[in-house]
């Protein structure tokens, strides 16, 4: 799905961030993200480089690759179910966008591996959109067909994650510039507190769901 070389790159940001060409956008609550403006499409992409302080890698990428999970804890996921296709597993995510703008859906690919680097385990995940004419697009629901995101984490030394995060992605419609900004200023933030926080439920969860 991705390549070995893909994976590479991303490996690099652990040992230092690689942000030449990249502009400091903002700090927050431990959080320390960069953007590069993207000519094309007038937007930016981001690069986020954080920590879960009390959170374990291992733990933090099962929470990140659990899509039933992700449900109970992210109030912004309408709907998300993995699916095959063509051979190939894809995943269906439609997010509640506040009023009054549309839900915006995605479709895409993604690939989770676990690595080793500097004798620590890394966990790895990419995600892409994908065209799947299967899943055709819903009335009131604007597709997002250009996205991206990357995620690594391992240990920090201590009992918690050190994460780093790659996203990117259109989501079309009339959205004014300042309040994708906003949201970027704000959102990245509130979501790591809030898979913090999932983290921090999961072996709960884990034990309701295999009881019931």
């Amino acid at each position: 799905m991705f390549s070995d070389d893909d994976f590479a790159v991303l490996m690099k940001e652990l040992d230092q961030p690689q942000i030449d060409g990249w502009e400091f956008f903002t700090e927050s609550h431990g959080v320390t993200i960069y953007r590069l403006y993207n000519e094309e499409s007038g937007l930016y992409e981001y690069k986020i480089y954080g920590t879960l302080s009390d959170v374990l890698p291992e733990i933090s990428a099962d929470v990140y690759m659990d899509l039933e999970y992700r449900k109970v804890w992210d109030s912004y996921a309408k709907e998300l179910y993995e699916r095959e296709e063509n051979g190939k597993k894809v995943i269906y995510w439609n997010v509640n966008y506040p009023w009054p703008m549309s839900n915006r859906d995605y479709v895409y690919k993604r690939e989770m591996r676990e690595l080793e680097h500097n004798g620590n385990k890394v966990w790895i995940v990419m995600a892409e959109s994908v065209e799947c004419s299967n899943i055709p697009e819903k009335s009131g629901v604007i597709r997002v067909d250009d996205y991206k995101q990357s995620c690594v984490l391992t240990t920090d030394g201590k009992q918690g994650s050190k994460a780093f995060m790659r996203y990117y992605d259109n989501p079309k419609g009339m959205i004014p510039t300042w309040l994708i900004n906003w949201g970027a200023k704000t959102g990245v933030p509130s979501f790591l507190t809030m898979m913090q926080e999932a983290c921090r439920g999961y072996p709960k969860y884990l034990e309701s769901r295999n009881s019931s």
